[in-house]
């Protein structure tokens, strides 16, 4: 009876644990740091150094989804299976297993890349400039990789407030690491640029010294992982003594269900991630065309360090909005209660285009002024970007959401098909408007925008088929929508007649709360929202009483 008390607190702390927005969101969170630290480098090293910056550190996100990402989710499930069936040396089995095969996998995929360096800066994304940062990618493999066993081994057992420590750790480490490395560097390659008598050299040195600060982030996130180790193994011999497997598991046996389970996840996440690549090396032959090589690199560096940023900001706050919802409707679906788990799903796409509506919106109304507040010299072909490609916050919710939904559902083979469809629609309509028709960083916010949206309606489409599941597009979607273009209007009119007077901070202030105001307005007048949800947000007691007040509540 103690031992059951005792496991069942330590699952009640754990569940409590796992409730922490900030435990539970680690992974996103996390992830906006990491695009926040274009801006602070931008300053550093400039749209030029952005660019050469840009195709090494995708290729070190597009391989760590696999050694890293996949498998410590593979990991986790695996190793927590054992776990709760008390065959601790089974789980200490699958994590040496995966210790070995990570290793073994991101050192030959770093021994690849250090060979094939230059072919990779000069073929595959046309930047040779970029080899020495690419360069600097090799080893940053291997430790991103051990990372992520050690990240499994963690969630397995339950320790998710390490993992996300860690993942703090890791955004907070790099940022710092990649501003003291990006700003050595670059003095260093202007002295260099003078004696070669090229700039570029300055920003190449600048881009070396930026993911130099990657591997320095990802060696001080191996230490405190290794440390936490070394601490929690002396606890774990304890349990070694109370085994109740039969027999050990081989470690072949155990590589087998890694790969098994880390593979089509990895293959999925990398197909929906590699068209930076993909884009910038369209680019480039677009700008070379052109004739515009000599400003290729800074035009790119300016399309990644603040058109993808902003997006991808504003693409995450969506996410965050119905992120913890998913896990409800998986376990619904899980229970085997279809309506509750229908009910649900409506409630999250619901909220999804409550938050990500207004965003994409607000951010578009206000591009000129959120640039001219981050960013330094001028910005208008950024802030057009911005403007043209805001929608892609919206599909990237829906796409993240139902996605996410195929992946708990065990819909893998749907959720592929989806992604590939939705990258070969992807490169065909780039290739059209970028290496055809010669339209540049317009042309691929177009390839975009179809990527994500036939990506997400193939998701949602799958869904709805083998769910049943019938979406309420008035309620849901089109009423959030519609209030949050109206109260644009309020907001673009603030830029317009206030970026000159008050500044870019102001505007931005006086603008998103001018069209809050009038958005939750509509949002009440269209009943989309009541009582109840007003009373769970911020001031939402002034809106139930204005909303009392007119005669919409």
């Amino acid at each position: 009876m103690k031992l059951q008390k005792k496991q069942s607190s330590r699952g009640g702390l754990q569940n409590r644990t796992n409730r922490n927005p900030l435990i539970q969101y680690a992974g996103l969170l996390s992830y906006i740091i990491l695009l926040a630290m274009r801006v602070p480098l931008s300053r550093v090293i400039g749209d030029a150094g952005i660019g050469l910056f840009a195709p090494a550190f995708e290729i070190f996100f597009l391989i760590t989804l696999f050694t890293s990402y996949s498998m410590t989710g593979a990991m986790s499930g695996i190793i927590r299976y054992r776990v709760k069936r008390e065959q601790h040396r089974n789980a200490k089995q699958v994590f040496r297993a995966a210790f070995f095969t990570n290793l073994f996998i991101s050192a030959v995929l770093g021994a690849l890349l250090f060979v094939f360096s230059a072919f990779v800066a000069d073929i595959l994304v046309l930047e040779s400039l970029s080899r020495m940062a690419i360069i600097a990618v090799a080893p940053v493999l291997i430790v991103a990789a051990l990372i992520g066993v050690f990240r499994g081994y963690f969630n397995g057992y339950g320790l998710g407030m390490l993992t996300a420590h860690s993942q703090y750790l890791e955004g907070i480490a790099m940022m710092a690491c990649a501003m003291f490395g990006s700003n050595a560097l670059y003095d260093y390659g202007v002295k260099v640029a003078a004696l070669k008598q090229n700039v570029a050299y300055g920003y190449a040195y600048g881009a070396l010294g930026a993911m130099l600060g990657v591997l320095a982030s990802q060696l001080i996130t191996m230490l405190y992982l290794l440390v936490i180790y070394v601490i929690y193994a002396g606890a774990m011999r304890g349990r070694f003594a109370m085994d109740s497997g039969k027999k050990a598991e081989p470690r072949f046996f155990a590589q087998r269900v890694l790969l098994a389970g880390s593979v089509p996840i990895a293959l999925v996440s990398m197909c929906s991630n590699v068209f930076m690549l993909i884009d910038q090396r369209m680019f480039n032959y677009c700008m070379n065309k052109k004739e515009m090589g000599q400003s290729r690199t800074a035009l790119w560096g300016s399309y990644y360090g603040k058109f993808a940023v902003l997006v991808g900001i504003g693409s995450a706050l969506g996410v965050l909005s119905v992120y913890g919802m998913t896990g409800r409707i998986g376990s619904a679906y899980d229970r085997e209660e279809y309506r509750t788990m229908r009910d649900r799903i409506g409630k999250a796409v619901k909220k999804l285009f409550i938050v990500a509506s207004p965003v994409a919106v607000y951010l578009a109304a206000l591009a000129h002024a959120v640039v001219a507040c981050l960013y330094t010299g001028k910005n208008d072909t950024a802030a057009a970007w911005i403007q043209k490609g805001s929608v892609i916050i919206v599909l990237y919710g829906v796409t993240f959401l139902f996605g996410h939904l195929l992946y708990r559902m065990h819909m893998l083979k749907e959720l592929f098909l989806s992604t590939a469809v939705g990258v070969l629609a992807h490169v065909l309509t780039a290739y059209l408007f970028v290496q055809k028709a010669y339209l540049g960083a317009d042309g691929i916010i177009y390839a975009l925008i179809i990527f994500f949206a036939l990506y997400g309606g193939l998701n949602f489409f799958f869904l709805s088929r083998n769910l049943k599941y019938r979406q309420d597009w008035f309620n849901g979607v089109l009423f959030p929508a519609a209030a949050a273009v109206v109260s644009g209007i309020a907001v673009m009119l603030a830029e317009r007649f206030l970026l000159e007077p008050v500044g870019a901070a102001l505007t931005i202030l006086i603008g998103i709360v001018a069209g809050l105001f009038f958005y939750i307005t509509f949002l009440m007048i269209l009943r989309v929202i009541g009582e109840a949800e007003l009373s769970k947000m911020p001031l939402g007691f002034f809106f139930i009483m204005f909303g009392k007040n007119i005669g919409v509540l």
